[in-house]
Protein backbone atom coordinates (compact mmCIF):
# COMPACT_ATOMS: atom_id res chain seq x y z
CA UNK A 1 0.00 0.00 0.00
CA UNK A 2 1.27 3.41 -1.08
CA UNK A 3 1.28 5.69 2.12
CA UNK A 4 -0.19 9.23 2.51
CA UNK A 5 2.24 12.51 2.80
CA UNK A 6 0.30 15.18 3.90
CA UNK A 7 1.62 18.65 3.32
CA UNK A 8 -0.34 21.36 5.15
CA UNK A 9 0.20 24.60 4.64
CA UNK A 10 -1.44 27.64 6.93
CA UNK A 11 -2.40 31.04 6.60
CA UNK A 12 -1.17 33.48 3.68
CA UNK A 13 0.72 30.43 1.94
CA UNK A 14 -1.99 31.23 -1.05
CA UNK A 15 0.00 34.51 -1.19
CA UNK A 16 3.21 32.48 -1.97
CA UNK A 17 4.69 34.12 -5.14
CA UNK A 18 3.17 37.94 -4.21
CA UNK A 19 3.37 37.98 -0.48
CA UNK A 20 7.44 39.42 0.20
CA UNK A 21 8.81 37.84 -2.62
CA UNK A 22 12.32 39.08 -0.75
CA UNK A 23 11.50 36.65 2.03
CA UNK A 24 9.30 33.78 0.62
CA UNK A 25 10.45 33.69 -3.03
CA UNK A 26 8.87 34.11 -6.09
CA UNK A 27 7.27 30.63 -6.15
CA UNK A 28 3.51 30.03 -6.01
CA UNK A 29 1.54 27.32 -3.91
CA UNK A 30 1.07 25.66 -7.45
CA UNK A 31 4.73 25.32 -7.95
CA UNK A 32 5.18 24.08 -4.27
CA UNK A 33 2.15 21.70 -4.49
CA UNK A 34 4.15 20.41 -8.08
CA UNK A 35 7.78 20.08 -6.38
CA UNK A 36 5.83 17.88 -3.69
CA UNK A 37 4.34 15.80 -6.30
CA UNK A 38 7.69 15.06 -7.71
CA UNK A 39 9.48 14.39 -4.74
CA UNK A 40 6.41 12.13 -3.45
CA UNK A 41 6.61 10.07 -6.33
CA UNK A 42 10.41 9.64 -6.06
CA UNK A 43 9.78 8.46 -2.62
CA UNK A 44 6.43 5.89 -3.53
CA UNK A 45 4.44 8.30 -1.67
CA UNK A 46 1.10 9.89 -2.58
CA UNK A 47 1.13 13.53 -2.06
CA UNK A 48 -2.53 14.90 -0.06
CA UNK A 49 -1.48 18.98 -0.40
CA UNK A 50 -3.56 21.71 1.55
CA UNK A 51 -4.00 25.16 2.63
CA UNK A 52 -5.88 27.20 5.14
CA UNK A 53 -6.46 29.81 6.76
CA UNK A 54 -8.74 28.42 9.32
CA UNK A 55 -6.79 27.46 12.44
CA UNK A 56 -9.82 24.53 13.20
CA UNK A 57 -9.36 23.43 9.75
CA UNK A 58 -5.93 22.76 10.54
CA UNK A 59 -6.62 20.80 13.45
CA UNK A 60 -9.12 18.75 12.00
CA UNK A 61 -6.72 17.69 9.27
CA UNK A 62 -4.00 16.71 11.94
CA UNK A 63 -6.55 15.03 13.51
CA UNK A 64 -7.45 13.20 10.10
CA UNK A 65 -3.75 12.34 9.34
CA UNK A 66 -2.89 10.95 13.03
CA UNK A 67 -5.86 8.71 12.05
CA UNK A 68 -4.68 7.78 8.96
CA UNK A 69 -0.85 7.44 10.20
CA UNK A 70 -2.14 4.92 13.32
CA UNK A 71 -4.09 2.57 10.57
CA UNK A 72 -0.71 2.41 8.68
CA UNK A 73 -1.92 4.74 6.03
CA UNK A 74 -0.33 7.77 6.03
CA UNK A 75 3.67 8.86 6.30
CA UNK A 76 2.85 11.85 8.21
CA UNK A 77 2.85 15.21 7.74
CA UNK A 78 4.81 18.10 6.55
CA UNK A 79 3.30 21.34 8.66
CA UNK A 80 3.61 25.02 7.80
CA UNK A 81 1.58 26.86 10.06
CA UNK A 82 2.42 30.00 9.01
CA UNK A 83 1.54 33.02 11.53
CA UNK A 84 -0.39 30.07 13.88
CA UNK A 85 3.48 28.39 14.39
CA UNK A 86 3.98 31.30 17.07
CA UNK A 87 0.33 31.53 18.21
CA UNK A 88 -1.45 29.05 18.14
CA UNK A 89 -1.82 26.51 20.97
CA UNK A 90 -4.39 24.36 19.56
CA UNK A 91 -2.19 23.03 16.81
CA UNK A 92 0.21 21.99 19.63
CA UNK A 93 -2.59 20.30 21.25
CA UNK A 94 -3.72 18.58 18.10
CA UNK A 95 -0.49 16.73 17.05
CA UNK A 96 0.44 15.84 20.42
CA UNK A 97 -3.09 14.48 20.57
CA UNK A 98 -3.58 12.84 17.11
CA UNK A 99 0.02 11.29 17.63
CA UNK A 100 0.79 12.14 14.64
CA UNK A 101 4.49 12.26 12.98
CA UNK A 102 4.80 15.92 12.44
CA UNK A 103 7.74 18.03 10.05
CA UNK A 104 7.69 21.50 10.91
CA UNK A 105 8.48 23.59 8.06
CA UNK A 106 9.55 27.21 6.93
CA UNK A 107 10.37 28.62 3.97
CA UNK A 108 12.20 31.66 5.58
CA UNK A 109 14.58 31.21 8.22
CA UNK A 110 12.80 32.57 11.37
CA UNK A 111 15.65 32.21 13.51
CA UNK A 112 16.82 35.88 11.42
CA UNK A 113 13.67 37.74 11.37
CA UNK A 114 11.63 39.71 13.78
CA UNK A 115 11.66 38.14 17.90
CA UNK A 116 8.00 37.27 17.86
CA UNK A 117 8.68 34.67 15.59
CA UNK A 118 11.72 32.92 17.67
CA UNK A 119 9.34 31.03 19.36
CA UNK A 120 7.42 27.84 17.84
CA UNK A 121 4.34 25.85 19.65
CA UNK A 122 5.17 23.46 17.19
CA UNK A 123 8.41 22.33 17.18
CA UNK A 124 7.71 21.10 21.17
CA UNK A 125 5.90 18.21 19.16
CA UNK A 126 7.57 17.93 16.00
CA UNK A 127 9.68 15.40 15.44
CA UNK A 128 12.07 17.73 13.15
CA UNK A 129 11.97 21.16 12.14
CA UNK A 130 13.39 22.60 8.81
CA UNK A 131 13.94 26.53 7.98
CA UNK A 132 15.64 28.36 5.79
CA UNK A 133 15.45 26.62 2.99
CA UNK A 134 13.09 28.39 0.89
CA UNK A 135 10.30 26.31 -1.03
CA UNK A 136 12.96 23.43 -1.38
CA UNK A 137 12.57 23.19 1.99
CA UNK A 138 9.34 21.01 1.06
CA UNK A 139 11.31 18.28 -1.04
CA UNK A 140 13.66 17.99 1.97
CA UNK A 141 11.40 17.12 4.35
CA UNK A 142 9.10 14.81 1.80
CA UNK A 143 12.89 13.11 2.02
CA UNK A 144 13.25 13.19 5.70
CA UNK A 145 9.95 12.00 6.01
CA UNK A 146 9.93 8.87 3.62
CA UNK A 147 13.13 7.60 6.32
CA UNK A 148 10.83 7.84 9.39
Amino acid sequence: MTKIAYVFNGPNLNLLGTREPQIYGAQTLADVEALCQQACAAHGLQLDFRQSNNEGELVTWIHEAGRAQAEGQAAGVILNAGAYTHTSIALHDAIKGAGATVIELHISNVHAREAFRHHSYISPVAKAVMAGFGVKGYVLAIEGLAQF
